[in-house]
């Protein structure tokens, strides 16, 4: 059994990765995905061959942008649960493969990246991936590139090697292959032969690594039966694959989008607020779900989340959770904690006084932000904060808006009076939050 892994019964957060104890017994791989809502399909014989010995399996993760999305979520955890189960999981990235693009799942030719790009991605989804699995010991994760070997792969060595193991029939009965031949834009014989290079990368990590075992999304069905029937060829033993089932929400929609586009794990890209955001707003038909999906709450606890979705749904209980556990999970808990202050600020109307440090700079990336300068007297012109924040088009704007009624300044409403307002009314930092009716902020930071 490894060191340092995480109880069945919960999350803890340490180091932005999850860790607890075993309390001496391991969880069933497969059963764990099963109530979970997380196995799609396996091969024959994978319960006989993870109950038998400690398996390394691997999950493949592709570089083709400098950071994973919450879609990658969905197979991150199947390798945590991989290593709380007492295995081995390793997370391979696609410095080889990523070259060339997997067709699985695409109606379309990739665009080619270049090697420097790929190079790039390739480190930034490292110390991503780093964030959520054990790699200490001497049994823990490990991260892997196929780059390592791919790129000095010859090509006579290689259709002699592995292709000779195939037959093209065999790869046109693969869907990832049949439904491309099937459209209008066909496939290339590049991506035609993405099958064989994931095949060739099962049998190195076995060669490698001790590798049995592939898990991937069900889209990777056919990619993962061609690796453990190249494993078997040239290593003479049985290797297997486990699949996950595509995520959709409720709604139809692929998981992992929003309105703006794709929720990176990258703050750079998808800030930790924005992040916790798109999990706080799931529905009430997904949130069950996502909470089996995304956190290492035990069963009992989910149940009675969903209890109160059920009976309370207005309180959105199980969302909070949803979000507090996941954000931990990527960003840590520093960064839950202050994308909650951030929503009950923003959502709940809480006391702007009480924001942190982090909170306030964390909620300058969300709303219009500026800086400026009192006047000599001290006090700073109200109409012209609102403007300067975008919030209002103009000083006449502003003051129809005061005159309204629908100006606020650190949680105050405004009087048509209120036309300025002496520096002493300062937040932490020297801030003031601004808001225009109900839910349009700004943030002002007064230079001394």
């Amino acid at each position: 059994m490894f060191r340092g892994l995480v109880p069945a019964a919960g999350l803890i957060a340490t180091d932005r990765r999850y860790f607890g104890t075993m309390s001496g017994t391991s969880i069933d791989f497969l059963a764990e995905l099963a109530w979970r809502g997380l196995l799609f399909q396996q091969t024959d014989g994978v319960a006989v061959a993870l109950a038998s010995s400690r398996v390394a399996g691997y999950c493949g993760f592709d570089p083709t942008a400098d950071s994973l999305h919450a879609g990658n979520l969905v197979a991150i955890m199947a390798l945590v649960h991989l290593q709380r189960a007492g295995h081995r999981p390793v997370a391979l990235v696609g410095g080889g493969t990523g070259l060339i693009g997997d067709p699985s799942g695409k109606s379309a030719e990739r665009s080619l990246r270049t090697r420097e790009e790929i190079d790039a991605n390739v480190a930034a989804i490292r110390a991503q991936l780093a964030r959520v699995l054990d790699f200490d010991g001497p049994h823990g994760a490990l991260l892997v590139d196929n780059g390592d070997w791919l790129r000095e792969l010859r090509l006579l060595d290689f259709l002699r090697d592995t292709g000779k193991h195939f037959t093209v029939n065999y790869m046109l009965q693969k869907d990832s292959v049949s439904s491309r031949m099937a459209s209008e834009s066909g496939i290339s014989f590049t991506e035609f032969s993405y099958m064989l290079l994931q095949a060739h990368d099962f049998a190195e990590l076995h060669r490698r690594h001790g590798v049995t075992l592939q898990v991937g999304g069900s889209d990777q069905w056919g990619n993962i039966t061609a690796g453990t029937t190249l494993v078997r060829k040239l290593h003479g033993i049985e290797a297997h694959g486990v699949t996950l089932p595509l995520m959709t929400t409720a709604a139809g929609t692929k998981f992992g989008k929003s309105e703006a586009g794709a929720v990176w794990l990258d703050a750079a890209r998808t800030t930790p607020y924005a992040f916790h955001q798109f999990f706080l707003q799931s529905d009430d038909r997904d949130v069950g779900r996502w909470l089996r999906t995304f956190t290492l709450l035990d069963r009992a606890t989910i149940e009675a989340l969903d209890a109160t979705t059920q009976s309370a749904p207005e309180q959105r209980e199980a969302q909070r959770v949803l979000a507090r556990e996941v954000t931990t999970l990527i960003h840590g808990a520093d960064a839950a904690r202050t994308a909650e202050e951030l929503a009950v600020l923003l959502f709940r109307k809480g006391d702007p006084a009480t924001l942190s440090d982090d909170a306030l700079a964390a909620l300058a990336r969300e709303v219009p932000f500026t800086s400026v300068t009192a006047a000599d007297d001290g006090t700073l012109d109200v109409l012209a904060l609102f403007t300067a924040t975008g919030l209002t088009e103009s000083k006449g704007a502003a003051r129809r808006l005061l005159q309204q009624g629908g100006l606020t300044i650190n949680g105050g409403k405004l009087s048509p009076a209120d036309t300025s307002l002496r520096t002493d009314r300062l937040l932490r930092g020297g801030h003031l939050l601004l808001r225009k009716g109900a839910r349009d902020y700004g943030l002002v930071r007064v230079i001394p």
